[in-house]
């Protein structure tokens, strides 16, 4: 243990006009900058351990372009990555560092994020000062639905619609605890950066071709407001994989400009973000604490397409009379994933900020697998980060997987197996207790002799 010091950093990752946004099912191309993206950092140093907190404006990055940053980023500053958790928000207007569906990958782009997101946490590094730390919880459940409906004919259905008579009940829980971490000067107090993490998908708006950070980016501006001071607010996505902010149990939300629901939402996590700040104490803040890392490296086996569907999916593929509609996409994805890999090992992360734990888990997944690991955690408190060092895709239940739908059909970003769920959570705790017993054990040294 040792005393707190914190920097902060931030790069503009804003693309040029023209470049290809992906979160649609078909592809659309950028023609306005709505608001500027960015890579920003937190940077966490007590005794002689360093942690660096990124988030990116992104729907998804590149594992090749996780790990070059890391690698840059230990090759400036000598901070390993496994003490560095890279994660992105989701942001539906953002460009395709990553491709899917009908949206092609701008490779230009995603190589040009590895020097921005390695600047961001050098910057973060060089601005280190004596701060202080607390966490505490709020609560949205007024912001999160889980979009996965049971219907009267027995199917389980993503997005049913608005009062739908065939909808019966949502298929799955949802995960109200919007988690955050506040970081201040020690001697001013002034607040240095907050880092929060919410279980909720992208909230979008009506000009799907105009660039924009979407809520993470409002939460940010909000914050500030609130808090009449500039600061780093970096809001991390949690496990939002069959989560969105659709009351599929009352009437659709009226809008009187295009971008009136992603400031709505934003501006009702700023406030919770606020209140539960100011409910802090003095003794809530400490600038004593243990930072600790660990990343451990899972096996994926990936879903593959039965002989059966790969052949059906070859012909539709290479018809020359078929639409290019969406089965014929999905036919386009099952060919393109049997000519690639079907195992590899992905990370899983888990960092330690005194009593705060904080999970990185590398996809979309579903609310069940962050709430488990929430209840089992043996820190005081756990936040799980969605789409962490990139991501497999949806990562859903076995039951959800039984049931069927969107997050569960087989693409590019929906390839994991029953199995996958239990064995994340699972290792995301058994992370977080090695974490925990190393503190213990460094606090309690087993006597000489």
């Amino acid at each position: 243990m040792g005393i707190l010091q914190a920097g902060t950093g931030r790069q503009v990752i804003t693309p040029g006009l023209g470049c290809h946004l992906v979160g649609h099912f078909e592809d659309r191309v950028a023609d306005f900058i709505h608001d500027d993206l960015y890579v920003k950092a937190i940077a966490l140093r007590s005794g002689d351990v360093t942690l660096g907190l990124i988030t990116c404006d992104l729907i998804d990055i590149p594992v090749g372009v996780v790990e070059a940053a890391k690698a840059a980023i230990q090759a400036r500053t000598g901070v390993p990555p496994a003490q560095v958790l890279i994660s992105c928000t989701h942001t539906h207007t953002a460009p395709s560092a990553v491709g899917a569906l009908g949206t092609p990958t701008d490779e230009v782009y995603a190589q040009s994020l590895i020097p921005r997101i390695a600047d961001a946490l050098v910057m973060a590094l060089a601005r280190l000062r004596p701060a202080e730390a607390a966490h505490v919880s709020g609560d949205c459940r007024q912001e999160v639905h889980n979009r996965r409906w049971h219907m009267k004919d027995g199917r389980v259905m993503m997005n049913p619609g608005y009062l739908n008579p065939e909808a019966l009940r949502p298929a799955g829980p949802t995960d109200q605890e919007l988690g955050l971490l506040i970081v201040r000067e020690a001697e001013t107090r002034c607040p240095l950066a907050v880092y929060g993490n919410l279980a909720l998908h992208y909230v979008g708006n009506g000009c799907c071709t105009w660039v924009s950070a979407d809520y993470f980016g409002e939460f940010a501006k909000a914050l500030q407001r609130l808090a009449g001071a500039e600061f780093l607010v970096a809001l991390s996505n949690g496990c939002q994989g069959n989560i969105n902010n659709c009351d599929f149990t009352r009437p659709a939300r009226q809008s009187v400009h295009p971008y009136q629901q992603q400031e709505r939402v934003a501006n009702v996590v700023a406030a919770e973000t606020w209140k539960q700040w100011s409910l802090l104490r003095e003794s809530d803040f400490s600038s004593e604490l243990t930072l600790d890392a660990e990343l451990v490296r899972v096996d994926f086996q990936a879903r593959q397409a039965t002989a059966a569907e790969l052949t059906a999916a070859r012909e539709l593929y290479a018809s020359p009379t078929a639409p290019h509609d969406a089965e014929w996409i999905y036919a386009r994805e099952v060919v393109w994933l049997s000519a690639g890999p079907s195992a590899w090992q992905v990370p899983l992360q888990a960092l330690r900020i005194g009593s705060l734990g904080i999970v990185g888990l590398h996809g979309e997944v579903f609310v069940e697998v962050g709430l488990s690991i929430k209840s089992r955690s043996p820190l005081a408190r756990t936040l799980v980060v969605g789409l962490a060092n990139g991501s497999i895709g949806y990562v859903a239940t076995d039951q959800a997987l039984a049931e069927g739908s969107y997050e569960t059909r087989l693409c590019r970003h929906v390839r994991a197996p029953m199995g996958t769920a239990p064995r994340w959570a699972d290792t995301a705790v058994a992370a977080l207790t090695t974490l925990a017993q190393r503190a213990s054990s460094a606090a309690n040294p087993a006597p000489e002799g």
